[in-house]
């Protein structure tokens, strides 16, 4: 799981934040060294890594063009996870229109090997990708990246009751993926 956001950290976005509207050099490379691993991350679990790098590269182009438009450096971390938000809503239009890609199967684990913590894992990647878009970028924004419903309701342009909705009913599926997954293989 990702890590808590504590108020030092917070601070220390803030200025970033700041010292990039500035146009310090240094700020934004400081700025791509602190999140490139959290947005990367991200973008793997939401859109599979055969596309994630060259998302990740468009959403820190967008992320230089847009940072003087931020307000509260506060809420860089929202910010910056909704910019790879609406990049990867545009690149799985773009995608859907080419062909259907929720479709896509992958590999289920060996079965002797389902007792391991390493395969149980991979199971859980595996279901988790094989969830809805929505469904899977929710759980990874609330458990994996430590965002807060309000702040995923920022980040997705919805109510937090829906982020509420979604996160139940994504913890539902997965939780019956990973139930059939584990059955399947036995």
């Amino acid at each position: 799981m990702g890590k808590t956001i504590d108020s030092e950290d917070r601070l220390r976005d803030e200025l970033l934040v700041v010292r990039c509207q500035l146009g310090e050099p240094a700020a934004f490379d400081e700025l791509v060294r602190n999140w490139s691993g959290p947005l990367l991350r991200h973008v793997q679990r939401v859109a599979g890594h055969d596309i994630a790098e060259d998302v990740a590269q468009e959403v820190w182009l967008r992320a230089l063009r847009g940072i003087m438009r931020l307000r509260d450096g506060v809420k860089l971390r929202a910010w910056l996870f909704g910019v790879a938000h609406h990049v990867l809503m545009d690149r799985l239009r773009v995608r859907y229109g080419e062909r259907d890609v929720l479709d896509e199967e992958a590999d289920a684990p060996d079965p002797e090997a389902l007792a391991s913590f390493e395969t149980r894992l991979q199971l859980l990647e595996t279901q988790l990708g094989s969830l809805p878009v929505v469904e899977r970028e929710t759980l990874t924004l609330f458990y994996l990246e430590d965002l807060s419903l309000l702040q995923i309701a920022e980040v997705q342009a919805v109510p937090v009751g829906t982020v509420k909705s979604r996160l139940f009913r994504a913890r539902g599926m997965l939780r019956q993926s990973m139930s059939e997954g584990m059955h399947n293989e036995e």
